[in-house]
């Protein structure tokens, strides 16, 4: 059986968001979905002899999330295979937890409990930084969330970075029968916009070449195993987390890669993934490469 899709719910505008988005993923990839709401109230439950005779406001409100997140699931998309748990534990630790069996972790923007000027909050920061599997977090406009667009973006970094991201960009694509738009940013450095004297090619066409080399690499392999995929192939001049941010206003879903370091502890996340998580016009994908 296909692992779960996790979804983060905890009663927020930016949680409800996230529930729809994944019964659409869900639905299209033919996937569980568990809903998760992680509450400390059984944590200390045993604690006070009171709250064994009489359930505890926050049971109440814990058991009221799941059960609304899992009837909100089941009318957009009847006939789902959707289960629901309520962890005692801190929110980005229990989405951790379950990130090691699942297809993929949903979150939203930003939690019940955040400041509303934060652009992310802390827990999707810190489950898109760690996760073992793919995190999506569920931000932009309408357009984006309702799959106007029909483009995928895909952030082309190193190899050692978004191989996975790669493979997943093209599922996803083809799922939903839309473009797939692989760009890759390049700079030249002053050092080199002098013209060297052992070879008549402009140095920023030089770049330019490179990174197209680098998007054929990519794609090669999954180019092939997805052969119905519309695939387009962008190179542009300038800083990467400006330019996807830029071209995130029209695409419904931007796809990046993460290295996870093995023995490192803190976020593994880089400047490109940092800032499209913050900024991002549509959901931003992260997803993991282990090494």
């Amino acid at each position: 059986m296909a692992l779960p899709l996790i979804v983060g719910v905890d009663g927020s505008d930016g949680s409800l968001l996230a529930i729809d988005w994944a019964a659409d993923l869900a639905t299209r990839h033919r996937l569980p979905v568990r809903l998760v709401h992680a509450s400390l109230w059984e944590r200390y439950e045993g604690a006070w002899p009171t709250l064994s005779r009489e359930r505890s406001s926050e049971q109440v409100l814990a058991e009221h999330i799941v059960a609304s997140a899992a009837e909100r699931v089941r009318r957009r998309s009847p006939g789902l295979d959707v289960s629901t748990e309520i962890v005692p534990s801190e929110a980005a630790s229990a989405l951790l937890d379950e990130a090691r069996n699942a297809t993929a972790v949903i979150t939203g923007s930003r939690g019940r409990g955040e400041l509303a000027g934060t652009l992310l909050g802390s827990v999707s920061l810190a489950v898109a930084a760690r996760a073992d599997c793919p995190v999506v977090v569920v931000r932009g406009d309408k357009a984006a969330l309702a799959g106007s667009h029909e483009r995928v973006l895909l952030g082309a970094g190193d190899p050692d970075t978004c191989r996975e991201a790669v493979g997943f960009a093209f599922q996803e694509a083809e799922a939903r029968g839309c473009e797939l738009d692989v760009v890759r940013a390049w700079r030249c450095p002053a050092r080199d916009a002098a013209d060297d004297p052992r070879t008549s090619e402009d140095p920023a066409h030089q770049h330019e070449k490179q990174a197209a080399a680098l998007i054929e690499d990519l794609v090669a392999d999954a180019s092939t195993a997805h052969p119905d995929v519309r695939l387009r192939r962008t190179t542009v001049e300038g800083a990467a987390r400006k330019v996807l941010v830029h071209r995130s206003a029209a695409a419904d879903l931007v796809v990046l890669g993460a290295r996870r370091r093995s023995g490192r502890f803190g976020l593994q996340l880089g400047r490109v993934s940092h800032t499209l998580l913050h900024h991002s016009a549509c959901p931003v994908a992260v997803v993991p490469n282990r090494s």
